[in-house]
């Protein structure tokens, strides 16, 4: 379970003073395990900023992040490492792949992180459903950014989690692309009661949402 404390980004707070309308920012709001939360996110809301605060990688804000009863800002570095690797999973935005790395490399350095939790079989059968086989022992510098973010996802579906967050995970899919892609995460989730957390400019319908907020 995450519990945002009113949430207010030091770089933002000018602007989300002035923001009555969000759901998230300055609220106090409760994100249930299981849940799969839609966040509709205009440009220069803080999409990505509430993504790494979600993922611990920025305390520059005031309010509280808590996730299963501890507090992401003051988290020890051990502990949050744990937490990254077993608890949540994340698809970012800009996908922080090694371009140096095959495809193949990238995905697999998330899968080893602890005991593989997916078979290097299922790797390659979620390699086969977004069409991006014949790319896995490419570099990823020389993939097109479609098959980058199919990469990504794959990537962040190879560990345990119990919350994937993605930050406009499907930016670069057409829209057949869009709906297998949504697929292949939603059976993941299901199999694993996991909830997820994603953002978009746009409001849409490839998940079966529990809650759709405004940020």
């Amino acid at each position: 379970m995450f519990i945002l404390d009113h949430l207010n980004p030091f770089p933002l707070a000018d602007r989300l003073t002035a923001n009555n309308n969000s759901h998230i920012w300055n609220k106090y709001l409760q994100l249930n395990d299981g849940e799969w939360i839609k966040i509709t996110a205009p440009s220069g809301t803080g999409k990505t900023t509430l993504m790494h605060i979600l993922y611990a990688l920025r305390s520059d804000y005031t309010g509280n992040t808590i996730f299963n009863q501890h507090n992401l800002r003051t988290l020890a570095g051990n502990d949050l490492s744990t937490i990254r690797q077993y608890n949540l999973s994340v698809i970012f935005q800009d996908l922080k792949l090694f371009p140096l790395l095959t495809a193949k490399e990238n995905i697999e350095l998330k899968r080893v992180l602890q005991t593989p939790y997916c078979s290097s079989e299922r790797v390659y059968e979620m390699a086969q459903t977004l069409g991006v086989t014949h790319i896995l022992e490419q570099p990823t510098s020389i993939c097109s950014y479609g098959e980058q973010q199919r990469i990504a996802i794959i990537r962040a579906l190879v560990q345990p989690f119990n919350w994937l967050i993605m930050d406009e995970p499907f930016s670069h899919l057409d829209q057949a692309n869009k709906k297998i892609a949504a697929t292949l995460i939603a059976e993941e989730c299901i199999k694993r009661n996991a909830g997820l957390i994603i953002t978009d400019l746009d409001d849409d319908d490839l998940f079966d949402y529990s809650r759709k907020l405004i940020l």
